[in-house]
């Protein structure tokens, strides 16, 4: 089987149907995120056969039955790097405990790129209170692009929350999103806040940094998607005034119980 994209679902799914069925499955361009490997992690202590975990080309040998194990399930990535996010925009030092470091592929260094001296000690991340975040350039001098990518790239469902972090970052950076349509749309919401951004195209904008020293302003605004919604929040969390969010089921699909969490950090959210 050869996949037109890289699916981690759709990968998930043909693996599961293939570990029992007769034959040989192969599959070419096979999505290799830490879910889907720990998933062939798990099939193979029950008894599958899976050749090429981690990498784009799985081959299944079909076996007659499965047996029982245990497993834990990683953290969630996309949580981290909101979490990660929501320190800087509010320039505040946070322990996020349990993170599963050597999963988290690139995250760490495209933050660092932004300025955030996160370190990691053992498997937490320690984010420290910085006054500035300075944001790299390339060796040439030239402005720093970000760009999600299938995995090992950059996950796509993080670049709203980077995003939103360089408004408030020192310097300037292009932000492309290549992997889907109308994700950049949401920015909109941002520049009435206060935020420098410029909408190249529905895949690109160019965010001019603050460096803090304007703070965004409050607004009303309407969850499009989970990760714009959570983006929104951050925003929402840094800026003088009261923030109105609407939609919120939105955020509540991928980030469970947010408002608690963040309310026994400091923050001031109630729900309407």
């Amino acid at each position: 089987m050869l996949l037109d994209e890289a699916s981690v679902t759709g990968t998930a799914n043909i693996v599961m149907a293939a570990v029992l069925a007769k034959g040989t499955t192969t599959i070419y361009n096979a999505a290799c995120e830490p879910y889907l490997q720990q998933l062939c992690k798990m099939l193979v202590r029950m008894g599958a056969k899976i050749d090429g975990i981690g990498s784009n080309l799985l081959t299944i040998t079909g076996v007659e039955s499965l047996g029982g194990t245990e497993h834990r399930i990683l953290p969630d990535m996309i949580e981290i790097g909101s979490f990660i996010a929501m320190a800087a925009m509010n320039r505040s030092s946070i322990t996020i405990k349990d993170v599963a470091y050597d999963e988290l592929g690139m995250i760490p260094d495209v933050f660092r790129k932004l300025g955030v001296n996160l370190e990691r000690r053992g498997d937490d991340i320690y984010i420290p209170e910085q006054e500035s975040y300075v944001i790299d350039s390339f060796l040439d001098g030239s402005i720093l692009n970000i760009a999600d990518a299938p995995w090992p790239g950059l996950s796509p469902d993080l670049l709203s929350v980077i995003l939103v972090t360089a408004t408030q970052c020192k310097g300037s950076v292009l932000i492309h999103q290549k992997m889907f349509e109308s994700r950049l749309f949401f920015v909109d919401k941002l520049i009435d806040m206060g935020a420098q951004i410029i909408l190249c195209d529905p895949h690109r904008a160019v965010v001019v940094g603050h460096d803090h020293k304007y703070r965004l302003r409050a607004g009303n605004m309407t969850s499009p998607d989970i990760r714009a919604g959570i983006a929104l929040l951050i925003a929402a969390m840094s800026a003088n005034g009261t923030s109105v969010i609407s939609n919120i089921e939105q955020i509540d699909r991928g980030y469970e119980d947010i408002d608690i969490r963040l309310n026994a950090l400091g923050a001031k959210i109630t729900r309407q």
